[in-house]
Parts: structure tokens; sequence; C-alpha cells
């Protein structure tokens, strides 16, 4: 039997990356309606494809792990959150046994774990998407909790590196348009909008089609946002940024606790969508991370290094055609572009915290790399491109530095429905990449271990 009705409302708004703060509602997972029970889904496998051994993480079904670059570790590295039908839980990474950390009776969302302390974030959801919330900070170990503020308006999406600030972002509450009243309506199966569209044959569009024909829409809406901060220790809460672009996408680096990174929303082709902004400049106004220089070029799905130097990205030269991982150094501006092929695209990439590793998460056809075979989960390793005979080029330091990954599939995700991103992420320890599936029907949290098991 599937979890009750009250305890399926307790997850809810998944952060997807393309969706702003009004897109993030309780999105509750219908695990009830999901058809697999845990029983049929194996604990401990190797993939057969692969020969890398998958171990499932969490207990029930409809369990998530976080977004792609949300922090999901305590600082020790030693347990992970995750979002389960009762609440919150915690996976002990050297054991993988899961606990709970704490019941919530009420649609809520989990946000991130603290940067310095073993704090678990989340926020209690209204029936409006961009309505009230509470804030709260939970000890990973005991269970309790302290209440942070109340926000009228808007949603958490980040904490800085000393846990003295939340970041995030709100619509203008007087704001009223078709566009937004659509993002507010979610698939509870897959935590972001059900994209639907119709094209001029009168015909449905396939699903990325439709998707960019609703997130042009929103663009265009020109809906007054305004980013705040608020204060962890006292809740007051200020603006510091606003704007009709389409906000969304916050991150603090994980280092410099003045430093945000926001993006500009909509279809990547039509946007720049990479910024960053200084908080401890007075006056101080967003700077571009990427300057387009070809038509069509896109650029997107952001997140800092663990060391908090280097911006990465998905870059594409053209949409759809020629694939890159950027790297964008944040003292210096030096480039790097690390080169990969059309089946090894991927929703989300990350770096492993020693910084020497690349994953991916694939991709199916229908998405922006139309790749034929792109769903696997990817290790890449990278490697930089040496001139020939040591010569280089003139001026080669103000150049963009080349490479390439090499890929190892890690996972065979072809039962995978890709409206459930799989959002890798590496293990503290560099061992495992953990993610969530559908592969099995419901979600449940993965980890796959890098080292191929012995046949």
């Amino acid at each position: 039997m599937g979890p009750s009705k009250r305890s399926r409302l307790k997850i809810a708004a998944l952060e997807i990356g393309l969706v702003a703060a009004a897109q993030l509602a309780a999105m509750p997972l219908m695990a009830a309606q999901q058809a697999s029970p845990t029983a049929q889904v194996p604990r401990d496998w190797i993939d057969p494809h692969t020969g890398h051994r998958i171990v499932r993480l969490s207990n029930e079904p409809g369990s998530l792990s976080l977004y792609f670059n949300y922090d999901a570790y305590t600082p020790q590295g030693d347990k992970m959150v995750i979002t389960t039908p009762r609440g919150i839980a915690a996976i002990d990474l050297k054991t993988f046994k899961e606990r709970p950390v704490r019941d919530i009776a009420v649609p809520y969302r989990l946000l991130f774990t603290g940067h310095k302390t073993r704090n678990v974030y989340y926020e209690t959801l209204s029936k409006d998407a961009d309505g009230p919330k509470t804030v709260y900070a939970v000890d990973i170990d005991t269970g309790k909790q302290r209440k942070i503020t109340d926000i009228a308006h808007g949603d958490i999406q980040t904490i800085n590196a000393d846990e003295t600030l939340l970041g995030g972002v709100m619509t203008d509450p007087t704001a009223s348009s078709q566009s937004l009243d659509y993002f507010k309506k979610s698939d509870s199966r897959f935590g972001q909008a059900n994209y639907q569209a119709k094209g001029a044959d009168g015909k449905p569009l396939p699903y990325a089609d439709a998707k960019e024909i609703r997130m042009n829409e929103r663009l265009e809406a020109k809906i007054p946002m305004t980013m705040f901060v608020v204060d962890t220790h006292t809740g007051q809460q200020r603006a510091i940024y606003s704007s009709t672009d389409w906000l969304n996408h916050l991150q603090f680096s994980p280092t410099d606790p003045a430093l945000l990174m926001f993006c500009h929303e909509g279809p990547w082709q039509k946007v720049d969508r990479l910024w960053l902004l200084h908080l401890d400049q007075p006056g101080a106004k967003p700077v571009k991370i990427h300057q387009r220089t070809m038509n069509m070029e896109i650029a997107g799905h952001e997140w800092f290094s663990t060391d908090g130097k280097t911006i990465w990205y998905d870059l594409q030269t053209p949409r759809g055609q020629d694939f890159w991982v950027a790297g964008y150094d944040i003292a210096t501006g030096k480039r790097t572009w690390y080169h990969l092929t059309r089946n090894e695209w991927s929703v989300h990439y990350n770096q492993s915290a020693d910084r020497s590793m690349f994953s991916g998460d694939g991709g199916d056809p229908n998405m922006v790399a139309h790749a034929p075979d792109g769903k696997w989960l990817y290790l890449f390793t990278p490697h930089r491109v040496i001139p020939d005979a040591g010569i280089p080029s003139p001026n080669s330091a103000s150049l963009i530095e080349p490479g390439y990954f090499t890929a190892e599939k890690l996972v065979d995700m072809t039962k995978q429905d890709y409206r459930l991103e799989p959002n890798g992420k590496f293990s503290p320890d560099g061992k495992w990449l953990i993610f969530r599936s559908n592969m099995f029907g419901p979600s449940y949290v993965f980890a796959v271990e890098l080292a191929k098991s012995p046949r």
C-alpha cells in the first residue's frame, strides 16, 4: 500500500532550475499512483551494461534528492539530506542507512544544508506558489528546529558561505498574467510545470518544444521581480535587486559570503543568463559572466566549484549542435572550455569536491541535443589541449583554454522519464555519484559507485 494522502502532501515544490519563485508551489508526489512497490526495487545490483554497482539509498517510493546545485551534505561530509513522503531524512554516507530527521505534516520544500553548521533548511508552503511561507533551520542530528522568518511573498533559493544570509526572489504580488498562472500549476510526478502547447497545425508539440513556448511566454510577460536576502539571526529582510527580467537560479558562493550568482530565465538563446552581484559593494551592478558571440549560442545550468573560484556551465555553440562544459575564473576572467559529444550532453553537469572529475546525467532524444543514445549517467575526465611541440598561440593567456572530456558510462537510464531530471551529485569522498530516478516507476534516491565492480 502506498503512503496516505496526507503523507503524500508533504513533499512539495522541487527546485528545478528552470522555474522562478512563482513556480515553486506545493507539488506533492503522488506516490500511491506509481506502480512499483519497494519490494520490487533492488537494493543493490551491478548495471549489466556498465559494470558499475548501484545502491538504492532511500526506503520509500516518492523519495527525492536535491537539485544538482543545492548543497545536500553536512560540512563534515558524513550525511546527506533527502525528502521522503513523511518529511526530511538523512542518509549516513558510510552505512547508507536512512534515518528520519523531522516529520513534517504540512506542504513544505527542503532547501539545502548549511556550509558551516549541521543545520538543514526548509520552508513551509501555501496554496499560492508565491504566497506566505515560513523558513526553518533543523539540526540534522537532533531534529530540533528554530524558526528563522515568515515570508509574505517569494521563495528562498540559496544560503551564503557563513550562513548569515538566505537569498530569495519574489514576483510582484499585484502582478497577474496567464503565463504566471501557468507556472503555478505543476506536474506532481516531475516537480515542474506540465508543459503543453500546440503548433501552428493545431497538434500538440513535443514536451521540449512546448516547454520553450511556455518559457518564452513567461519571459515576455515582463513581470516585476525582486531579489532579497534574509538575516538568519534576526529574520530581517531587505531587497537587493529588482527587474522585469525573469530572475531565478540564485546561488551564493560557497566561500565568499557576499558573492551572489543569479540568472535571467527564459529560452536560453534569447537571454543573457549568467550574472554575478557583489553584495559588499554599495551600488554594485550585476556583472555578466558570458558574452554570446554566435547566433543561437546558449549558456546555462551554472554552478560554483567547491572552492568558489570557478563558475561552470553548459555551453552550446550553437544550440543543439556543438557541446561544451565551460568554466569562468572569477578572479581573472580566464575561460576554459571542455568539449563533449552529442550523446554525452547532459541536462546537468557537476564536479567532484577535489575538482578532478565531472559528471553528467544524460538526456532523452527530445531534449536540446536530440541525442540518439544519451540516456546514461556519465563520469567525465577532463583533458587540456596541449600545444603541438609546446608552441602556444600568440596571446594564449588571454584566449579560451580548450579541452575535452573522455567519458565513462555509469548507469543505463533507458527507463528514466527525463521529466524527472536525475541531478547527479558526487559524494563528498568522490567515490559515488548520487542521483534520483524513476526507472522503476516511483522516484527513489540511488548511488552508483565510480570504481567499476569486478565481474
